[in-house]
């Protein structure tokens, strides 16, 4: 069974971090920078020339795009909410790539907008923009291809086994799945990675130098992290147990059906297994994304791993009776 919820709510905290982050991001930098700006900015250019031909207040060039955000990210919520009431998934590709390259490039615009803009008396006096669009919109599409690969790399529909002593009916092939998400790392990776944004805009804008890099680079780095291992998947077949992490499936590890000795089911919580994450215990090795049950395998060499899913017990019933089928 897939953990529709636990996926649902962990997309829901990613998608709120992801979309207050931006709008912070967008009313702040111009404010932050408002001592090196001019009193109006120039906020268009002209495409033969490459020079400014509008301006805005200060104040305009910080609202105005974090009040197009709010409008787009309202009317996206709006349509995510309908389709999840009249549809059984699959909104959650063009979510992602619609907010993702959306505050990807309404962000780089503001950067650009920013770094024309500073240490110049006059708005007239601004730097073109040309390079710095034509990175935001390369970076605003690779964001959004990401996010629509990802979406796929989910299942939408999962197969269903028996019970715990299912018989599998020859020439029939059944396989289980099972997914578990943790919010509360969503939600860490998605702050740490508004940071290392923030990093980066504000090294793009000009009000950071080197250190922009060395801010931006370990908080990516821990967004990365924490994200690849806030999502678990088990997947079980006749070729034996694959589990992956994170939205795309990646790192994975994988275990023969005949190097399976046994699958049983266990309750485990943080405290017993050391905490949160993939962990190494006497109990040996643990995915712990929430207590309760778990999936737990023991190998010919005497090892046991263990993953907190949901219906753990139909994982271990088809292993167990996929062992059983080939040793009769």
């Amino acid at each position: 069974m897939t953990d529709r919820a636990g996926r649902r709510s962990a997309a829901a905290w990613g998608v709120t971090g992801w979309v207050l982050g931006i709008l912070a991001l967008l009313v702040a930098l111009p404010l932050v920078a408002g001592s090196r700006l001019p009193d109006r900015l120039a906020t268009h250019w002209d495409a033969s020339s490459g020079k400014p031909d509008s301006s805005m207040p200060l104040w305009a060039a910080s609202l105005f795009p974090a009040l197009i955000w709010g409008v787009a990210a309202a009317l996206v919520a709006l349509m995510w909410w309908r389709a999840r009431v009249t549809s059984s998934g699959g909104a959650g590709g063009w979510v992602g790539a619609t907010l993702g390259s959306g505050g990807v490039m309404l962000l780089g615009g503001q950067a650009s907008i920013v770094r024309a803009n500073l240490d110049h008396a006059d708005w007239r006096e601004a730097d073109s923009v040309t390079v710095s669009v034509v990175v935001t919109l390369v970076a605003a599409v690779g964001v959004g291809t990401a996010a629509l690969l990802a979406s796929r790399r989910t299942p939408a529909v999962v197969p269903t086994g028996g019970g715990p002593t299912m018989e599998i009916p020859a020439g029939e092939r059944f396989v289980w799945l099972s997914r578990t998400s943790n919010p509360w790392l969503h939600a860490t990776a998605a702050v740490t990675g508004v940071v290392a944004m923030a990093a980066v805009v504000a090294g793009l804008g000009g009000l950071m130098g080197a250190e922009a890099a060395l801010l931006a680079g370990p908080f990516a780095l821990a967004s990365v992290l924490v994200l690849g291992f806030a999502s678990v998947q088990a997947r079980v077949s006749e070729r034996g147990l694959e589990v992956t992490f994170g939205p795309l499936s990646w790192p994975a590890r994988r275990w023969a059906a005949d190097a399976i000795a046994s699958a049983r089911v266990e309750t485990r919580t943080p405290s017993q297994v050391g905490g949160w994450g993939y962990r190494l215990s006497g109990l040996g090795t643990t995915v712990m994304l929430r207590s309760g049950e778990c999936l737990v395998i023991r190998t010919h060499n005497g090892k046991d791993f263990a993953v907190s899913v949901d219906d753990a017990e139909r994982g271990a019933a088809l292993l167990n009776s996929l062992n059983a089928q080939r040793s009769s």
